[in-house]
């Protein structure tokens, strides 16, 4: 039954942009509106703190959101999943660490 329950809340997917300190990251959902009055699609940007309680993400990783009660003052998302990892990223980060 409780499962039937969480289903219902919110889903979005965006980007991880920043890495906040432990188990917080900010996502970024993009999207396009027309302007009021001269219909041009403008993009738009909204950023979310989002509980990772593993610590698992990086930035540039595409991952699923869910809303969740206030686990702090700005959070109200919760990692679902990660749904692509970025790959070039993860090449960089290792062409960047010392060798030893």
């Amino acid at each position: 039954m409780e499962a039937a329950i969480r289903t219902q809340r919110k889903t979005l997917l965006g980007f991880v942009t920043s890495r906040m300190g432990d188990k917080s990251v900010k996502v970024t959902i993009a999207y396009k509106i027309p302007h009021p009055r001269y219909r041009k699609v403008i993009n738009r940007k909204t950023v979310l703190h989002v509980h990772d309680e593993k610590n698992e993400t990086k930035i540039g990783d595409q991952v699923q959101i869910m809303e969740t009660r206030p686990l702090s003052r700005l959070k109200r998302w919760r990692l679902i999943k990660i749904v692509h990892t970025d790959a070039v990223v993860a090449v960089e980060a290792n062409l960047e660490a010392p060798k030893e």
